[in-house]
């Protein structure tokens, strides 16, 4: 067995595993698993202890090697169980020289190799040649956030928000594309506070059409999670370029302003509506997802009920529905809690809300050409981000694909061309 990644949680994550297992390779490791963690929600940390017990299970040889998010901010719950061999922090794991040790038998002091991620103040640019197995390639932009909402771990986890130059980016996309990667999404943890950091502070607007312009070869370019409030004015300029994907996914988080202030977020109910109605005015087929909590401290069915409406009037279409969970050292784990069946209940009635906005949006697209990128065989997705049942195309083609039909999952057509 070679090396192995296991990875949990954001498109982020996903990016680093293929930096990660390239860089365990270069120092030599072999026969190894490396699980890279997610600290989100409490059950994001307690998969990836199962993970972990069931991968030992199944390969009673292999060295397996604990990082990510939850690994930077429970460095020791996984160092204490007996199925690991090296825990590994968040910065350090994009190193090769973390992985030698293991590598090469060298004794460790402690098997928890774990730094002060708040001490890290840059984020190396690490060229890849694609993602195993998939159809897009994910490009890290940026790392860690400055913000501190009052439910959230992860800048514990991150460290402070530090972005990749965009030359570096920009290299990367041209290396992706000429491998033969069709799509890019733009990836990172707080991507809109892109480049503050950077000598002449360059936005997230500029690195995007840096990025459209340079790389003119680039069939789509995608844009991951916004922070909509931080939404600079050439973001919105980038947003009328066709290679510029209509989908946008917003961490929004409630539509409720009570909740929102106690949630310590820095926009309004009516500041997000406005962004979308702002950004749908400058391109009428941009569609929007949005990561949503429900069941936060104190918040009443009135609040929730807002949650709902904002849903309907913003047109939302792709939801990510959270129940709260408390995560230790957050000032939201000792605000009063909701009961968890309550969380469960809202998140179900909001979920449902969602399943209905998407499939309202599938229906509208019946009878229409859609340029699809295909996934994998039989599956693909629209610039929208829709899901496509269809009956030919490689993956990473983007296949003219005509709508006939729709079903739970999304639509269902039949290709007429290749069309990139």
């Amino acid at each position: 067995m070679s090396i192995e990644t296991i990875t949990f949680g954001c498109r982020l994550n996903a990016y680093e595993s293929e930096v990660m297992k390239a860089e365990a390779q270069k120092s030599g490791l072999e026969n190894a698993i490396i699980i890279n963690t997610c600290a989100v929600t409490a059950e994001a940390v307690r998969q990836a202890k199962q993970t972990i017990r069931k991968a030992r299970r199944e390969n009673a040889d292999a060295r397996i090697i604990v990082t990510g998010c939850a690994a930077q901010t429970q460095a020791r719950d996984f160092g204490d169980m007996a199925e690991v061999d090296l825990v590994i922090g968040n910065n350090d794991k994009l190193k090769s020289e973390s992985y030698r040790p293991i590598a090469f038998g060298v004794p460790l002091n402690d098997k928890v190799q774990v730094n002060d991620i708040m001490s890290v103040t840059e984020t190396a640019g690490h060229l890849i040649d694609g993602l195993d197995g998939r159809a897009r390639a994910f490009v890290q932009v940026q790392n860690g956030c400055d913000h501190r909402c009052t439910f959230c771990i992860i800048p514990f986890g991150r460290g402070p928000s530090r972005s990749v130059p965009m030359g570096v980016v920009v290299d990367q996309i041209k290396r992706l594309v000429d491998n033969g990667y069709a799509e890019v999404v733009l990836t990172g943890v707080d991507i809109t506070s892109y480049g503050g950091d950077l000598p002449g502070s360059p936005t997230l607007g500029k690195l995007t059409q840096s990025i459209l312009r340079h790389v003119p070869s680039l069939p789509r370019l995608r844009i991951s999670s916004i922070d909509s409030i931080e939404a600079d004015p050439a973001l919105y300029d980038a947003v009328t370029d066709p290679r510029l994907m209509p989908h946008l996914h917003l961490s929004l988080q409630s539509g409720d302003d009570m909740i929102l202030k106690r949630m310590k977020r820095r926009h309004s109910r009516s500041d997000a509506l406005g962004i979308v109605e702002k950004l749908r005015g400058l391109r009428p087929d941009m569609v929007f997802g949005a990561d949503i909590i429900v069941g936060f401290p104190t918040e009443t069915e009135a609040m929730f009920e807002n949650t709902l409406r904002f849903v309907t009037e913003a047109g939302l279409t792709y939801l990510h529905v959270f129940p709260f969970s408390p995560r230790e050292g957050t000032p939201a784990a000792r605000m009063p809690q909701i009961s968890r069946r309550v969380g469960k209940e809202r998140a179900a009635r909001l979920r449902a809300l969602g399943e209905t906005q998407f499939a309202t949006l599938c229906k509208s697209r019946i009878g229409h050409s859609e340029n699809v990128l295909v996934e994998r065989e039989g599956i693909g997705r629209t610039e929208q981000f829709v899901p496509v049942k269809l009956s030919a195309g490689k993956p990473g083609e983007i296949v003219s694909t005509l709508i006939n039909g729709a079903d739970a999952a999304g639509l269902i057509g039949e290709p007429e061309r290749q069309a990139a």
